[in-house]
């Protein structure tokens, strides 16, 4: 049996090292094994009070001079049921406008999987053909924060959101959907 040579084994142990940091970097493997639960409540912004106005209920059915938008509750806009792709995936999404205007996509009942690079996308495409990929239309809201529970994503001002089809959870790093769920607009 012949012996190696240690300027052999060196260079060799050395490779083996980088390869093995590249993959933990890329795949993050001990992801498997935790979860991250986030529960954050839905925002409840509401327009300031005026500061001079009538002190008589005729302001609009207003008491006390509010300004008649703090009286506003947020409204639902869209919802649809998450779909698992690539990785078990299941609750609700929720577009939402808020007293104060601004809009929220809302995350509720999440569960996913952790990974490497996970973001929250709205996108033209409906949820069943997410899986393909995004295209240059969807919006990014944002990492996703956690891969359990309740969460909201700030939605751009001045996005148009009847142009989005389904909120994805996308992986940035391997181009794959998670899942996805179509934004079907609520009627009432």
């Amino acid at each position: 049996m012949s012996r190696v040579s240690r300027r052999t084994v060196v260079p060799l142990l050395l490779v083996l090292v980088v390869v093995a940091g590249i993959g933990l970097y890329l795949f993050q493997p001990w992801k498997v094994f935790t979860d991250t639960t986030v529960n954050e409540s839905l925002p409840t912004a509401s327009a300031p009070k005026a500061k001079d106005g009538p002190k008589d209920d005729d302001n609009a059915g207003t008491k006390g001079g509010e300004a008649p938008m703090t009286r506003m509750r947020p409204k639902d806009l869209a919802e649809g049921h998450f779909v698992t792709h690539e990785h078990d995936t299941s609750g609700t999404a929720r577009t939402v406008r808020l007293a104060d205007g601004g809009q929220v996509l809302r995350l509720e009942d999440l569960k996913t999987s952790e990974g490497p690079d996970v973001r929250v996308h709205l996108s033209p495409r409906a949820a069943g053909t997410a899986k393909a990929g995004l295209d240059d239309a969807a919006v990014e809201l944002g990492k996703l924060k956690g891969n359990l529970g309740n969460q909201n994503y700030t939605v751009p001002a001045g996005t148009d959101l009847s142009q989005f089809r389904s909120a994805v959870i996308w992986c940035e790093r391997f181009s794959v959907s998670f899942g996805a769920a179509d934004l079907n607009p609520v009627t009432g």
